[in-house]
């Protein structure tokens, strides 16, 4: 209705006011509420829903749509209404209100309708407009929000959550899925959903927000939807997608940060320690291994965690960030895990691997210097002096000789170092400096030790400061050669005929002066001979006898003919 209408009608209002002014010549429109916004005004050829009270001038009520309980919907314009119903029509919002008085020439005339509407009657409506849509509308939709970093977006048959809150376009709430307290499951572009929604859906990401207005023909249509949703009803939602993934989707890899070296990368039947941030797409947190403060420990394609883990931690480097989206088909599936991971969800998780070893690694060693002429290299019961520094392979440091301020000290092969540091010892010259790289099962193993992780692979720094020609297992002394001939009578210093601890403690001393034998390397050689004297003071009365002393290679040979 043009503007010079509105101010003719509003004009006869006010003479209306002030008295009877004769008959109507065409309808007068009060808008007595206009909505703060409008987005869109009926026009002749739209659909309508509307609710309206109908009564006479004296108040009477002659018709009203609320009685029925239902709103009244149609097309306006096309003379499905009356004339002054059609015309009071135009130019409404969503959510106005208007009073109509239709004069009898453009209500039912000199007629009327039997029993309920007298011949030239004037009609008072009070109308309020709930919806409009046009055969020819599209759907709307409008982006609320947006993540920065969208890696992929709905396609049809993709499988969607999403939460939504569902209203009528004049704002009443039909459903919501906050209310259920959970999203809605399901396939898109599948006919499981309304056309509009199938519609709306695509192009989304995870994480983004859509307000999507749909009308009835993409919608519920001419029936609507039980007592919700009226018959021709222009639905709004508004959208949240928490994730969405495909079941023909794969495990999704983006490699954070990559170590510049990286000598070897996980495969199937390795042991691997990560540290990980489990998250669902919306960013929710369900799992951190931070918060216990301790790695994840598990063999990796073996079946001891999720298949899109198993898949995701393949081809890892030592110190690697990686984030692994991992859809539910090859996480926790439709039922989810506890009150955490919901049904059908995509799990992102984000992790730092720390180290990974296999079973069959050997001691990795790397010579960081060796000096010329090394000729003479340790070997299994040698007795070594050496610096070492140990940490772990990100880099945290466990223990170093360097806090002590002087060397370790041991006898290699008796068991008092792990087996790691063992053989990495072996084989070195003086000065020599070498890097280890220990794994757990030749370190400390599954439980760790005291400041040390369990399952943890080790790195050790070390440098041979010195070394001892050390002697067989089982043997205190040894000698470069033949033992002497009549060994207990050059052993009894003052031929007595016995040989007590000070005259053993001298001959063996001597031996050693003169270069003729060697004591097991130790740092109490009278330690090493008082237990000597000992082993051959066999009724321990002090003194050893002739008959009393023997050669432990003698004894040796004694015991193979014993268990012959």
């Amino acid at each position: 209705m043009a503007l010079g209408s509105f101010v003719l009608l509003l004009s006869l209002l006010g003479v209306l006011g002030l008295g009877d002014p004769g008959p109507l010549e065409d309808v007068v429109i009060d808008r007595y509420y206009i909505p703060k916004i409008c987005l869109r005004e009926v026009q002749m050829g739209d659909f309508i829903r509307y609710h309206y009270n109908g009564t006479f001038k004296d108040g009477k009520k002659f018709d009203s749509s609320y009685d029925r309980g239902a709103t009244v919907a149609g097309v306006v314009g096309v003379g499905r209404l009356i004339t002054g119903m059609d015309r009071g029509l135009q130019g409404m919002c969503v959510n106005e209100r208007r009073h109509l008085i239709v004069p009898p020439h453009l209500g039912y005339g000199s007629i009327g309708v039997a029993g309920l509407i007298p011949p030239d009657a004037t009609l008072y409506f009070d109308v309020v407009m709930l919806d409009i849509w046009n055969k020819n509308d599209k759907l709307q939709i409008t982006t609320l929000s947006k993540p920065e970093h969208c890696n992929r977006t709905v396609e049809n048959s993709d499988f969607v959550r999403y939460h939504y809150n569902g209203t009528l376009l004049d704002g009443t709430p039909f459903d919501s899925s906050y209310s259920k307290d959970s999203t809605y499951d399901t396939y898109v572009g599948t006919g499981w959903l309304i056309k509009g929604m199938d519609q709306g859906l695509l192009g989304m990401c995870a994480g983004e927000k859509r307000s999507i207005i749909i009308p009835p023909f993409l919608a519920y249509g001419e029936k609507g939807y039980g007592t919700v949703i009226p018959p021709q009803a222009s639905l709004v939602f508004s959208v949240l997608l928490v994730d969405f993934h495909n079941p023909k989707d794969g495990v999704f890899l983006e490699h954070l940060e990559v170590p510049e070296s990286c000598k070897r990368r996980a495969v199937t039947g390795d042991f691997v320690r990560y540290h990980y941030n489990g998250t669902l797409m919306d960013g929710t947190l369900f799992d951190s291994s931070y918060s216990r403060n301790h790695t994840y420990n598990t063999y990796i394609g073996k079946g001891y965690i999720i298949p899109g883990m198993d898949q995701g931690l393949q081809g890892v480097c030592m110190g690697e960030r990686r984030r692994v989206v991992i859809p539910p088909h090859l996480a926790y599936g439709e039922n989810g895990a506890g009150d955490k991971i919901p049904g059908s969800a995509v799990l992102i998780f984000d992790v730092h691997v720390i180290d990974f070893h296999n079973p069959a690694d050997p001691v990795e060693m790397e010579t960081v210097y060796r000096p010329e002429g090394c000729n003479i290299t340790t070997r299994n019961r040698d007795f070594v002096r050496y610096h070492y520094n140990c940490s772990l392979l990100d880099g945290t440091k466990l223990f170093s000789s360097h806090d002590y301020g002087s060397p370790q000290e041991v006898t290699l092969g008796t068991n008092k170092v792990i087996e790691g540091l063992n053989r990495g010892l072996l084989d070195m010259c003086a000065g020599e400096r070498r890097v280890l790289i220990v794994p757990p099962h030749l370190g400390h193993g599954e439980s760790g030790a005291r400041g040390v992780p369990g399952s943890a692979v080790l790195r050790f720094e070390v440098e041979l400061i010195s070394m001892e020609e050390g002697v067989p297992e089982g043997y205190l002394f040894i000698w470069h050669g033949d033992p002497p001939e009549n060994l207990y009578e050059q052993m009894d210093l003052n031929k007595d005929g016995q040989i007590p601890a000070d005259e053993f403690s001298t001959f063996i001393l001597t031996q050693v002066a003169e270069g003729k034998g060697r004591l097991m390397p130790s740092s109490d050689p009278d330690k090493v001979i008082a237990d000597m004297f000992k082993n051959q003071d066999r009724n321990q009365d002090g003194k050893i006898t002739a008959e009393e002393l023997k050669l432990k290679s003698d004894e040796d040979q004694e015991k193979i003919h014993e268990e012959l």
